[in-house]
């Protein structure tokens, strides 16, 4: 005769086994596993069909060393949008070493940069299905996603590297709730986007738990571990702040620090009020080459605030840029990496405007320049809204100055074509329709054509896909050179701001040119 706990072992024994002989025969009727994506224009391979992420719930546990895998587990809510016999994760730089749908273990392969999954039952259309993995989550290599510090690490997962930290559909067109459950030794400190909803100390570790109130792309996602300081403060509208920075460095840094919330005035003064429910600065100990808009943390290097290469104007107006993608591109995220214009052009604009406002630096002159420079722009890097791809196996070649103050100018000239009270409206109306949600160039146009009362598509077309430059409206004498040699303008030779990182700094300009090595994203 069985005990009750020995009848219960072998149920659940069969029901195990079943599933296994389940999905081995569903399994045997499929074709090879293959990768999949959504198509996008530029990074075709990124995201896959069939379902919708609701939320994820990620642990990762640090053991002290930055140079070895962390153990990790991804939890994945998804509503399914089609019949599924196999799901396509986006997923690799890790070992996964299980995987469960539902609870009920399932197959799983490797194909290409996916992790695809055979569930024991097909997933229905309309129905909602946990998808949990377990795997190591590697800060080695090359191509983005774990960035090593001198304490730890932080993440950079723009554009296509979240998926070298955890599984997911790595798209901005599919965003979802966060939670973070971070361990580490206890003499470290975990940050992640978001707030904080709970921390435990066992023995010699901390675990800590992050969870955000609003939606977030994947590329987004922050997780900082180091020996850090957290400095908190009041926002405007009692909105939390809080900085994590080098606990070594928190007194030097302080005088940056504390104009976060000052920045923050002067931008809900423009579009309105912060989309989110705290923000702050990740001033991280590591050469990165750029700036970060990672959801309510923004990621800067250390050498930014502590070096003497940058003057203070250009300092703040970085901040403002990271600070401006907030709403432009974190908040209101594009549709397709093609839309990545409505970021940075954004982005840009306010960081310019910023620099006039507070530190004297013209923005009808950087425009002009930027106008000057345009065709270059295009020659090099493609139209605003239609970039060229980026360079295989450099993706963060993408961020090209077309997209920065190319981009800017866009905005110009449309704020030049309906006037400013006009463009003002319509700035606060996009990041106020589209909050917490995607949005698409032909999604601009419309709102900019309503806004002006009358149909601009014939206006912005050519602002947004030509291969020259458009005339200036009421500036007929401004002219575009025409590309060197049949090329592009290089890469130094482009002055973008915060936008293209950062670089040596002409003091008699009215922004920096650009440094081949820097880039503020």
């Amino acid at each position: 005769m069985l005990s009750t706990f020995s009848t219960s072992r072998s149920r659940r024994l069969r029901a195990a086994l079943l599933a296994a002989a389940s999905a081995t025969l569903v399994a045997a009727t499929l074709p090879p596993p293959q990768p999949l994506g959504i198509g996008d224009p530029l990074f075709p391979y990124l995201g896959n069909p069939g379902y919708d992420v609701l939320a994820y719930d990620i642990a990762f546990t640090y053991k002290g060393d930055n140079t070895k895998p962390l153990d990790a587990v991804t939890k994945i809510d998804a509503t399914a949008t089609r019949r599924l016999d196999r799901i396509n994760l986006d997923f690799t730089h890790g070992t996964v070493r299980s995987v469960k749908v539902d609870g009920v273990p399932a197959r799983f392969a490797t194909a290409g940069e996916d992790l695809v999954i055979t569930p024991a039952e097909e997933v229905e259309a309309g129905d909602r299905t946990r998808i949990t993995v377990r795997h190591t989550s590697d800060p080695g290599g090359e191509g983005g996603g774990w960035v090593r510090t001198t304490d730890g690490l932080a993440m950079a997962n723009q554009a296509d590297a979240a998926h070298r930290v955890f599984p997911g559909n790595d798209h901005p067109s599919d965003k979802a709730y966060f939670t973070f459950r971070i361990t580490v030794p206890g003499r470290l400190t975990a940050v992640a986007n978001g707030l904080p909803v709970a921390r435990a100390v066992a023995g010699a570790r901390t675990t800590v738990v992050y969870r955000t109130r609003h939606p977030m792309a994947t590329e987004l996602a922050q997780v900082s571990i180091g020996d850090s300081a957290v400095v908190r403060r009041q926002g405007p509208g009692d909105l939390p702040v809080r900085d994590v920075v080098p606990a070594a460095d928190r007194e030097v840094l302080e005088p940056w620090l504390k104009k976060t919330p000052d920045q923050i005035r002067w931008m809900e003064a423009q579009v309105g009020t912060y989309p989110f429910e705290t923000y702050g600065l990740l001033i991280a100990g590591a050469d990165t080459g750029f700036e970060l808009e990672t959801q309510t943390l923004s990621l800067f290097e250390r050498s930014l605030f502590t070096g003497s290469v940058y003057p203070e104007w250009y300092v703040d107006s970085v901040m403002v840029h990271e600070l401006a993608h907030q709403w432009f591109g974190d908040s209101v995220a594009p549709r397709t990496w093609s839309d990545l214009w409505l970021n940075e052009g954004h982005a840009t604009w306010y960081e310019a405007r910023y620099a006039q406002e507070h530190a004297g630096k013209a923005l009808e002159t950087r425009m002009r320049d930027a106008y000057r420079r345009s065709d270059g722009w295009r020659a090099d890097g493609g139209p605003p809204a239609a970039p060229k791809p980026p360079t295989p196996g450099d993706q963060i070649s993408l961020f090209r100055p077309v997209v920065y103050d190319g981009s800017a100018l866009v905005l110009y000239a449309l704020r030049q074509e309906i006037g400013k009270d006009a463009f003002a409206r319509l700035e606060r109306d996009w990041v106020r329709i589209h909050r917490d949600a995607t949005a698409t160039t032909a999604d601009f146009t419309a709102l900019a054509s309503e806004v002006a009362g009358r149909d601009l598509a014939g206006f912005l077309k050519p602002w947004l896909y030509g291969r020259t430059t458009p005339p200036m409206p009421g500036h007929p004498d401004w002219r575009s050179d025409p590309p060197k040699a049949g090329k592009g303008a290089k890469s130094g030779e482009t002055g973008v701001t915060p936008g293209l990182k950062r670089a040596t700094i002409d003091e008699s300009a009215t922004r920096p040119g650009i440094n081949p090595g820097r880039h503020t994203l």
